[in-house]
């Protein structure tokens, strides 16, 4: 089973003017939210660890999980609010993000939810803001040196400076997940922030040769790069008529996830493995994945059958 930690959201987009102000479309969201989701519609087996409130959105977030058949035994309701993403789009339908979250449920975890994940749990995806912002971070951290060893361990940091401004902070949890890290996946775009003066595929050996057994670096509609200790290949991106690109890293993210749990690849030892022909399929199946979502507007992310 996966367990995917870190934040349930509400994205809130802006549909339409109105005569004194806007309409505002608000869906369910937040980046480990989606890969959670993602994995479901993919007929993964897959639970949910996050805090979420106990009011009205949080419990729409809860009916969505259930929803997706999505394990909530390990969500924790809080007595706080639940933190909004406000999206904008660019001419590209590129998102921009303004988060009000300071205080909210998502990031009131404690160590004692530590106690509510599942015992049949082998495979943690980690990202995003959570990782960064306390006390939640501490409590992902913790799992993290507990599952290290025993576990496979997902990390896609997923940076939101509007959260956490300070990139220090986020190079600072990178750099401590790295060893800690079995599948890290990370776009370019992050990258470009966090090293601007680093070339993407020299963080990305080195990774990969210090440790990191599979190493992939998304590149939007130009594809997406992959290292082992043996092997490093690119694949293109797959053509989609493009509606925006929200959501399109967690689709692509449990979408690799899948294919390495349905190839006998998601450990360690099999990514370390992987011949450059499996690696470009993995590749090029969470592509596609990414794709359709491209061409559907917010995080709707794809079903099995779509595939």
């Amino acid at each position: 089973m996966f367990v995917v930690c870190g934040e349930a959201l509400m994205d809130v987009f802006a549909a339409g003017e109105t005569g004194t102000g806007f309409t505002l479309d608000a869906r369910i969201g937040g980046s480990p939210f989606n890969v959670a989701l993602g994995l479901a519609r993919l007929a993964q087996p897959v639970s949910f660890f996050g805090g979420v409130s106990r009011g009205f959105l949080g419990e729409r977030l809860l009916a969505a999980l259930r929803a997706e058949r999505v394990g909530t035994g390990s969500v924790i309701e809080v007595d706080a609010p639940t933190t909004l993403g406000l999206v904008g789009l660019d001419a590209r339908g590129v998102p921009s993000y303004s988060f009000y979250g300071h205080g909210g449920a998502d990031r009131q975890l404690t160590p004692a939810a530590l106690s509510r994940l599942p015992p049949s749990a082998r495979a943690f995806h980690f990202g995003s803001y959570t990782m960064v912002v306390e006390p939640v971070a501490a409590t992902l951290r913790a799992l993290v040196e507990r599952e290290q060893t025993r576990s496979l361990i997902a990390y896609d940091p997923n940076i939101r400076l509007n959260v956490e401004p300070d990139l220090s902070r986020w190079r600072e949890v990178l750099q401590w997940m790295l060893p800690r890290t079995h599948l890290l996946k990370v776009s370019e775009e992050d990258l470009a922030l966090l090293y601007p003066d680093q070339s993407p595929q020299t963080l990305g050996a080195q990774w990969a040769q210090h440790g990191v057994p599979l190493v992939v670096i998304t590149r939007g509609g130009d594809g997406a790069w992959a290292w082992t200790a043996q092997a490093h290949l690119a694949v293109p991106g797959v053509p989609t008529t493009l509606v925006d690109t929200v959501g399109a890293g967690d689709t692509f993210q449990a979408a690799l996830l899948t294919w390495l749990a349905e190839n006998d690849a998601l450990s360690p030892a099999a990514m370390r493995e992987l011949r450059s022909d499996r690696l470009t399929a993995a590749l090029t199946f969470a592509s596609r994945a990414a794709a359709i979502t491209c061409s559907r507007r917010g995080a709707d992310l794809p079903h099995r059958t779509d595939l």
